[in-house]
């Protein structure tokens, strides 16, 4: 009884290995494509991986390590697809995103201290060799059960062999090789990406305007405060799903209304941004060098280039230089690079109020703050600002609400938005109230630059305002576009003048064949309109 019961314990064991390794070749690396019919698949690895676990002696115990590193890599890489798509909306990548490690454990370090950074940093190398001894160990389960029924094991998996060739050639759609392509395609991103970093390196100096001189740039802006305002998550899909589009295009009609009563214009189009769902700052790099910054490896390169930046050139050209970064709360080295007079954070902007859950202050108060500390000086060179917006930021609760530019003051009268609304425990519970609050924040951003236009433009304000990326596919609904939209609005005839031949659609709302430019290319197109040839 004793033995039955132990050989039953044991082929229990042989049949869960063999499902675990069934599960880590098969599931797929995203979240979405994970469905009970997504495991109704032959695998051609588990076969191939099973006539090689029959080999015997030294030779058999080196293909086992050989295979488990091989099983142990694929499970690392479908993790971590899995989080990246969720947030990102593409595959992980081996070069590009460990930097994402490095700042997990800079915020841990921040947050928490040095020893429990480097207590995550241990757990996470104990969970990687575990990974590996995982597969070691259920590998070396089915290795027994294969050779001690060798007679049996390999005419059958010979013959599964057979049949799967076969329905290859068939065309049958359920035999697949998912777990190896999915691996190739990691390993060949790694070299692809060194590749990319080789010739990224190649053209960031490269600039056909590194010599042009100051009075060449931006000759019919002359006198003109130059606002690059970026707000966040702004994607397309606020005009494309039609949850969305219903509220948001009457209420940015109504806005572009209210420019036009104060004499205002608008101008709007789609920029391809080269990130989604998140790390802005490649969407800025990308702006402002004219370069494609779609990776950190690439913006770090950018960092340290000579490449001449809109902000730089700007300055170059009389401007005073601004960069307004609300969400930055240390140290920026970065910010060097990007050639600003002065960097206002969420230190130094003035506001006294309650932040909004992450949201260290309202885009209202921002721009109100930039007025009062800049632009309301007299005399003054013009200025050229970069601003980084992010009441539209996750998690998108509470939302803010406009107030009277007069009474915005320190930011106190904010207070009483900061802790109303849900929580953002309550909203991400569900996903209609994630878009709803999603939406509810993009429709505040733009009226209130609107409003700003109005309450504060003269014909000696130009704004260029765009989003820097699509939210996060969860928002989206696994929308597959990169584009943003992207507006000019500006009193002075003379701005669109400039950009008739760039034949963006008039107001806010874009046309349906409303241009679509690369992101990258937009900083030359702006600095040939505005400048002497």
């Amino acid at each position: 009884m004793k033995f039955s019961s132990t050989k039953g314990l044991r082929t229990a064991l042989d049949v869960a290995a063999l499902v675990c390794v069934f599960v880590v070749v098969i599931i797929p690396n995203r979240l979405e494509w994970i469905t009970p019919g997504s495991f109704m698949f032959l695998p051609l690895e588990l076969i191939v991986a099973g006539l090689l676990l029959l080999v015997p002696g030294l030779g058999g115990r080196a293909l086992r390590v050989v295979l488990a590193i091989l099983l142990a890599t694929g499970l690392v890489f479908k993790v971590a697809d899995l989080v990246v798509y969720e947030v990102f909306s593409r595959p992980f990548n081996p070069v590009f995103d460990l930097y994402l490690v490095d700042d997990g454990l800079r915020l841990i370090t921040g947050a928490f201290g040095r020893i429990d950074a480097i207590v995550l940093a241990l757990l996470m190398l104990l969970v990687f060799a575990l990974i590996f001894y995982f597969a070691f160990a259920v590998l070396g389960r089915l290795q027994n059960r294969l050779q001690q029924s060798s007679r049996y094991s390999l005419p059958a998996l010979a013959g599964l062999l057979v049949v799967w060739i076969g329905l290859h050639f068939a065309g049958f759609p359920r035999v697949n090789t998912y777990f190896h392509d999915e691996l190739v395609e990691h390993v060949s991103a790694i070299f692809d990406s060194l590749d990319d970093i080789k010739s990224f390196a190649a053209i960031v100096n490269n600039d056909k305007f590194a010599t042009a001189s100051g009075e060449q740039l931006f000759s019919k802006l002359r006198g003109k405060d130059v606002l690059v305002i970026f707000v966040e998550s702004y994607g397309r899909t606020v005009f494309d799903d039609d949850e969305f589009s219903k509220e948001i295009k009457p209420s940015f009609d109504q806005a572009n209304f209210q420019l036009k009563l104060n004499g205002l214009q608008a101008r709007t189009a789609w920029l391809t941004s080269p990130t989604v769902g998140g790390i802005s700052w490649l969407a800025h790099g990308t702006l402002l060098s004219g370069l494609w910054i779609n990776n950190q490896l690439r913006y770090d390169s950018l960092i340290l280039s000579q490449r001449a930046t809109l902000n730089r050139l700007f300055q170059r050209a009389g401007w005073r230089t601004l960069g307004v970064m609300p969400a930055i709360t240390m140290a920026w080295p970065e910010g060097q690079y990007f050639g600003f007079d002065q960097t206002y954070n969420a230190g130094n902007l003035g506001y006294q109020g309650l932040p909004f859950n992450w949201i260290t202050m309202p885009d209202q108060f921002v721009m109100a703050a930039l007025q009062g500390l800049e632009r309301n000086k007299a005399p003054r060179p013009p200025l050229m600002a970069e601003i980084a917006l992010i009441s539209s930021h996750a998690p998108w609760t509470p939302v803010p609400e406009l107030v009277h530019w007069d009474e915005v003051g320190n930011g106190a009268i904010f207070n009483g938005q900061a802790v109303a609304g849900p929580d953002p425990d309550e909203v991400w519970e569900n996903t209609a109230r994630i878009r709803e609050q999603y939406r509810k924040s993009i429709d505040y951003v733009i009226n209130m630059l609107a409003s700003y236009a109005i309450q504060f433009g003269d014909d000696n304000l130009v704004m260029l305002i765009l989003g820097d990326h699509q939210p996060a596919p969860l928002v989206t609904n696994d929308s597959p576009s990169n584009e943003v939209p992207v507006h000019v609005i500006a009193r002075d005839p003379a701005v669109f003048e400039a950009i008739t031949d760039w034949h963006w659609s008039e107001g806010l709302v874009p046309a349906k064949d409303a241009p679509v430019w690369r992101m990258d290319a937009l900083r030359d197109r702006f600095i040939e309109a505005f400048s002497n040839p």
